[in-house]
């Protein structure tokens, strides 16, 4: 089996070790941002398939995927039942509490979480969190409190980046990745 090809630098890995929750914004990072309306009123979200299967592959790894989202919609929540998400939290205008609540149940604190967002109202999740990530076309705010800023958008792929470095911080990466040889 050859070696895996992704790598990233080691004090993005070091910063990342140790994560066992990861908080997920929607628009903006599990979507491009837009908003799509039809004739009749309904919200239309594009969700890319690279991401879908990074919060199942964190699963795997024993990293719960957490989603936190300022909207609601059917299509959202399809797609959250699709992977298997247990965790998520929808029309949440103030994120802080929502992230504060799963992770007591789950009995974990700040030091064990990571996030990812793109814009204001996901700030006070990623200033707490052991490791924060923002999209390539996050708001500057957001990037200046990063950790890391994806080389790839939200909705193209940035979720997944942040799911393979999680992965790769864990050590669960190479092992996970057997699997499809």
């Amino acid at each position: 089996m050859p070696l895996p090809a992704l790598s990233f630098p080691p004090e993005l890995l070091l910063a990342a070790q140790g994560v066992r929750v990861a908080f997920f914004d929607v628009d903006g990072v599990l979507t491009d941002g837009g908003l799509y309306m039809s004739e009749h009123g309904e919200t239309l979200k594009r969700f890319h398939i690279l991401d879908g299967l990074g919060l199942k592959l964190l699963q795997k790894a024993g990293i719960t995927p957490v989603v936190i989202t300022g909207r609601d919609s059917k299509p959202l929540r399809g797609r959250l039942q699709a992977l298997g998400l247990a965790h998520a939290h929808y029309g949440t205008e103030d994120k802080r509490p929502a992230a504060e609540k799963t992770l007591k149940e789950l009995g974990l604190d700040w030091a064990q979480a990571a996030a990812i967002g793109d814009d204001w109202p996901d700030l006070p999740v990623l200033r707490r969190c052991a490791f924060a990530c923002a999209p390539a076309n996050a708001h500057a705010e957001v990037k200046a409190c990063a950790h890391h800023v994806t080389t790839a958008a939200g909705g193209h792929g940035a979720a997944r980046e942040f799911c393979d470095l999680l992965l790769v911080a864990s050590g669960r990466y190479a092992g996970l990745l057997e699997a499809y040889a």
